[in-house]
């Protein structure tokens, strides 16, 4: 059973409180670079991104986050290291959200000073610890983490700020997973989950999938954001994978299809490629459907039954079935532009 942590509103949405987990990413552009990052932002927004962390790092970023701000609906989040006074100036801007580090923000009366301004502004904050920060062996580092945010969230009470929601992330799976096991049993304020610097595209799936799915399947979490060396928008899309492989989330189509054998007579990665990026072009990525790409008799319409719809190819045609049964012969050629046309319909 999912924790219900206290709610708190960034922009016009909510995380915690027993509202869908919400599925955020970061942007790759230089802040500064107002027409790419407002570029970036639209473009995450189309595979359903609900939330949008920035870079601030100078006082231009600050500047380029306020006419951001004006360019784009999804809340935004100001990610601000070492210099308080640049969480002071993004929150004056617009930010919908901060992001702080306090273990290199610096002394208490700095964290302190952001704490009233965003009070003052009705901000929420981020505390946002990694283990990169210290520089001590995991264990040690896994202690460290959750006394520095016992130490942050007493200055937070002593100010009586509550819009908090809470991340202690490391590179290692089964260490984040046990600090957010021990900061959910402590804290009823909503966690950011994931695992940090994950890697490139398929190992930092495989990372997150693993550290994030075994929190969600725990009850823990309440917002998502997928960290990998590529683009935002794949960091969005295994994010929403991951929900909706936990049965949390419905999103889009559900790509079927066989691992091929000696029995396929086709090139079935080059279909699910080309398949792949016509319902991106078709604008047909967030219809909720399972649909089956198999490579031989066996594997479908059979043992892909299960699928909306499907296609089971043999060298030169192949049939196209709907729930199970077959509608229709098609030829290898054309199996794509069948297959699409038909989503349509549906």
């Amino acid at each position: 059973m999912k924790k219900k942590t206290i709610p708190v509103k960034i922009g016009n949405i909510f995380i915690g409180g027993g509202n869908p987990i919400v599925v955020q990413t970061m942007t790759k552009t230089l802040t500064t670079d107002i027409e790419k990052t407002v570029q970036q932002i639209k473009q995450v927004e189309q595979v359903g991104c609900k939330l949008v962390r920035l870079a601030v790092p100078d006082e231009d970023s600050v500047s380029a986050l306020k006419k951001i701000k004006q360019q784009v609906k999804i809340p935004i989040v100001a990610d601000v290291h070492f210099d308080y006074k640049l969480a002071i100036g993004a929150i004056k801007n617009g930010a919908d959200k901060i992001r702080i580090n306090p273990a290199n923000i610096g002394s208490k009366e700095k964290i302190s000073e952001i704490i009233k301004v965003a009070k003052e502004y009705n901000v929420p904050i981020r505390i946002g610890l990694n283990a990169g920060s210290y520089k001590k062996k995991l264990d040690d580092t896994k202690r460290t983490i959750i006394s520095q945010l016992d130490d942050n969230i007493d200055l937070f009470d002593k100010y009586n700020f509550n819009k908090i929601v809470i991340s202690a992330k490391t590179v290692d799976v089964v260490s984040t997973v046990e600090i957010y096991q021990e900061i959910s049993k402590k804290y009823n304020y909503p966690l950011h989950i994931g695992i940090t610097e994950a890697g490139p595209l398929v190992l930092g799936s495989i990372k997150s999938a693993i550290g994030i799915g075994i929190l969600l399947w725990q009850g823990i979490g309440d917002t998502i954001r997928v960290s990998l060396s590529s683009s935002p928008v794949d960091e969005v899309k295994v994010g929403y994978y991951i929900l909706q492989y936990l049965n949390l989330a419905k999103y889009g189509i559900e790509i079927i299809s066989c691992p091929t054998c000696g029995r396929c007579k086709i090139d079935l990665l080059k279909i699910v490629s080309e398949f792949e990026k016509e319902i991106e072009k078709e604008n047909l990525i967030q219809k909720n459907l399972k649909v089956a790409i198999m490579g031989c008799e066996v594997n479908g319409p059979g043992e892909a039954s299960s699928a909306d719809i499907g296609i089971a190819m043999g060298k030169t045609s192949g049939v196209l079935f709907i729930k199970g049964k077959v509608v229709k012969k098609i030829l290898i050629n054309d199996c794509v532009k069948e297959l699409v046309e038909q989503i349509k319909t549906l």
